[in-house]
């Protein structure tokens, strides 16, 4: 019995009682991965689990049994950083940084929700076989992940830089066209 984390089969703890959260950050000192509320609030500790995003802190070690669990450690190749690593430094989409990892984490959750068509609060037609990556549907599917310094415009930069398109992927300005209406 074991999970695969970034790559690597990972035997699971003996306790059944440990958190996916506690595995990583205690066990296996992969600390990338924060514990903020320790109760699905805040986002901190999202991972991808089989590409999906998922709270560590709520999922349970053996939950993970069989499957791929990946870290911020685990997104990077060698040494060049994942394109949305990159764009969080080049947008300015973190201040102290300590919800960074799970926000990463959980905009490439997202991006892929977005791929498959899964709807959100925001989603305008609920039918249509593709959704338009608007920045209010970026922050709409972003806005389990809290950021407590304020980089919510970094982090929207960031994340449309990398997954949409060039039009979209402009800075925020509070006085541009997405406050005309």
């Amino acid at each position: 019995m074991s999970i695969i984390v970034n790559g690597s089969a990972t035997p699971l703890p003996p306790d059944p009682r440990v958190s996916l959260l506690d595995l990583l950050r205690e066990h296996l000192k992969l600390t990338g991965t924060k514990k903020g509320c320790n109760q699905g609030a805040c986002g901190a500790c999202t991972v991808l689990l089989d590409g999906e995003r998922v709270v560590s802190c709520l999922t349970l070690a053996v939950q993970a049994e069989g499957r791929a669990v990946t870290t911020v450690e685990g997104l990077a190749q060698s040494d060049k950083l994942h394109p949305l690593q990159q764009a969080f430094i080049d947008r300015d989409g973190f201040q102290c940084g300590y919800c960074t990892p799970g926000q990463i984490c959980s905009a490439i959750g997202m991006a892929a929700e977005l791929e498959r068509g899964v709807p959100s609060h925001v989603t305008g037609d609920l039918t249509a076989g593709t959704i338009a990556a608007s920045r209010e549907e970026l922050a709409e599917r972003m806005s389990g992940n809290l950021c407590r310094c304020g980089a919510h415009n970094g982090i929207i930069d960031a994340i449309a830089a990398t997954f949409i398109s060039k039009e979209a992927a402009q800075p925020y300005r509070p006085d541009g066209p997405e406050m005309a209406a």
